[in-house]
């Protein structure tokens, strides 16, 4: 068991929760699933200018700007070349200057190059390498100890009297440190059965997406429309190095809003009654969501979670009562939550106006 603290385990709970789809039981081969490593065109859009070709954003080992240029270049087809791709991106010096190179000039397939540790040793022994010695070549390539130090004497020419090939040989002298096949393949079952759901269960997939993993997630740029969302983005862009951390975070969510509302998704207004206070909830008939408490910025989590229990069995006059109710929930935060449509059309105070009641 790989027992690293994930989100992704949290999130394929969450998304066999609200779908009742037990996610062991999904197909690693689902040939749509498959596709959108290469192509978006079963999420409902193509080669979109801002995404690219590939349907991965948000899809973990492969979200990522670098992994998802990996897979334009490796064009995967199979589950086998996704775990080699995840060997790659976690490995060091073992993709840019290496295997992509000898990919692009077409000196050698993507299952043909190094990706994991298990890959060398299990290569060398269908060479009919002496096995004891494939394991120890395999051992000093996967700490860097080739790299640093070069290879035993004697194994150049044991891999060369084996027909192993030139280009291998240096690939293998050039590698700083290799993932183990077990994780990689650990990681790529997580990520498959998540991008099941973005496939097939999609409006589930971003609730959980949101709710778990997306960071700066910030309801006045994202839940207001695709005009909005893309003004943000623009703006962090045009920042390009100078933008903070917490922009290059809320970056990465953008693009995800960006892509759920492409796909002909949206967000309802915030509800004081129907919101929750950290989980987006699913709303199916309208094919929308609707954001949590937690998603005005800066409403932490102890006082969204108040606000949720505040309001069990009441109904409230007026948004001044809710303010009294919570004490935890800022001035402040009012005036966001007010903002972001939480209160409805609920007066600002429970004073009635006397000049209104008996004008």
């Amino acid at each position: 068991l790989d027992m690293l603290g994930h989100d992704d385990p949290t999130m394929v709970r969450m998304m066999e929760d609200l779908t009742g789809v037990n996610a062991r039981q999904i197909p690693l081969d689902d040939p749509d699933t498959m596709s959108i490593f290469t192509s978006s065109k079963v999420l409902g859009y193509e080669n979109d200018e801002i995404l690219g070709p590939t349907g991965a954003v948000a899809i973990p080992e492969f979200n990522t700007r670098f992994t998802r240029q990996m897979l334009v270049d490796t064009q995967p087809k199979d589950f086998n070349t996704l775990v080699r791709l995840s060997g790659f991106s976690h490995g060091t010096d073992v993709w840019l200057g290496n295997a992509r190179d000898l990919i692009v000039s077409g000196t050698a397939s993507v299952l043909e190059t190094v990706g994991c540790r298990d890959d060398i040793m299990l290569y060398l022994i269908s060479k009919d390498l002496d096995p004891k010695m494939s394991f120890k070549i395999m051992e000093k390539v996967r700490k860097g100890k080739v790299k640093k130090g070069g290879f035993d004497e004697g194994w150049v020419e044991a891999m060369r009297d084996h027909d192993v090939p030139e280009w291998y040989i240096d690939s293998l002298a050039k590698i700083g440190y290799l993932f183990p096949k077990a994780h990689a393949v650990a990681y790529v079952m997580m990520a498959f059965r998540i991008a099941w759901f973005k496939v097939h269960r999609p409006l589930a997939f971003y609730a959980a997406y949101f709710s778990i993993r997306a960071k700066a997630f910030d309801e006045r740029y994202m839940c207001r429309g695709m005009d909005e969302c893309q003004r943000k983005m623009r703006e962090i862009i045009a920042k390009d190095k100078e933008a903070s951390a917490v922009e290059q975070d809320m970056l990465t969510t953008l693009e995800v809003c960006y892509e759920f509302y492409l796909r002909g998704f949206t967000f309802r207004r915030m509800d004081l009654y129907e919101s929750e206070a950290i989980l987006f909830k699913m709303d199916e008939e309208h094919n929308a969501l609707i954001p949590p408490f937690v998603s005005v910025a800066g409403l932490g989590e102890t006082a969204a979670i108040s606000l949720a229990e505040q309001r069990k069995g009441k109904q409230f006059i007026s948004i001044e009562e809710v303010s009294a109710a919570c004490p935890k929930v800022s001035k402040t935060h009012i005036e966001l939550l007010k903002d972001a449509g939480a209160f409805g059309d609920l007066p600002e105070t429970s004073q009635m106006d006397l000049f209104s009641m008996f004008g």
